[in-house]
């Protein structure tokens, strides 16, 4: 699918050159070299233009994105998900328990991105999947998936900038009250290719934000938690280390008996500028079914 994008320019790029604006408008290097065979790839009021003209207020420049490209090893197949929010830039869905983001071995037609290859190849488009946030395959809840270069570069560096907000919610085992902060380095079990680890030595940092919700449960808790890093089991890891383990975390608390199939772990609410309209966004998945029996309310 190809994005046409007009733009107003405003005071701020009064001035600046062509380049300077698709830079600051988050244009990669690769994307400029993919625009540039195409003779009205960038257009300044009508005109091609040379990327050091100068701006001024006011002046539109429309550009057009192509993306030619489509996940040619991802098998279109009916995979459940929920659809939140979608437009010509962003994809943000409600992914279901059991069910793997990327195909690996022996996940071949099973996964999301299956799933949303099919969503669009029913409407006649195809896509490149690009996931920007990820999910373990028993964690619920809200993904983002880029529709086109231009979306994918920009959420990728919200992402590394941390200007993606992420809040979980998960069921612990013990009482936790109040709130804190774990700041653990994480790394990768020696004796495991999956199972990751306190690490001080060659760990990398990882910071965990959490906050106890006024529930009454028996003997487990409810807690609100927001990722200042990104590590793979950072959520499970820190709360095994802090001796809460996730209710059905088989990974990292074996000895779980609390029936919970999965791990209680769910992808609640995402919070980040739109990548091209930069618009606040603001999207929230209820708790899926069997975390929201286990409470009383």
């Amino acid at each position: 699918m190809k994005r046409i994008i007009e733009y107003t320019v405003s005071t701020e790029y009064n001035g600046k050159n062509v380049l300077a604006f698709l830079r600051g408008h988050g244009f990669s290097k690769h994307i400029l070299i993919s625009m540039k065979p195409f003779p009205e790839a960038v257009l300044l009021n009508g005109r091609r233009p040379f990327m050091s003209d100068l701006l001024s207020e006011g002046d539109v420049l429309r550009l057009t994105i192509p993306d030619d490209d489509f996940s040619e090893g991802i098998v279109p197949a009916h995979v459940p998900f929920e659809v939140i929010y979608e437009d010509e830039d962003i994809l943000v869905v409600n992914k279901p328990a059991g069910t793997p983001v990327h195909p690996s071995m022996g996940n071949y037609e099973n996964t999301l991105a299956n799933g949303i290859v099919d969503y669009y190849r029913k409407k006649g488009e195809d896509i490149v999947f690009r996931c920007i946030n990820r999910l373990d395959r028993d964690t619920t809840g809200l993904l983002i998936i880029a529709l086109n270069p231009l979306s994918a570069s920009v959420l990728s560096s919200y992402l590394r900038g941390r200007k993606i907000s992420r809040t979980y919610l998960a069921l612990v085992h013990g009482h936790v009250e109040g709130e804190g902060t774990i700041d653990l380095p994480i790394g990768r079990k020696s004796d495991s290719l999956i199972e990751r680890c306190i690490d001080h030595e060659k760990g990398e940092r990882a910071v965990t934000h959490y906050r106890a919700l006024p529930l009454s449960l028996r003997g487990s808790s409810l807690l609100e938690l927001h990722l200042e890093t990104g590590r793979t089991h950072q959520i499970r890891v820190h709360m095994q280390a802090a001796g809460h383990p996730l209710l059905g975390d088989s990974l990292y608390y074996p000895g779980d008996t609390s029936g919970m199939p999965r791990q209680a772990l769910h992808s609640w609410k995402l919070e980040f500028p739109h990548p091209v309209t930069g618009r606040q966004m603001h999207f929230a998945a209820d708790l899926p079914e069997d975390i929201r029996c286990r409470l009383s309310f």
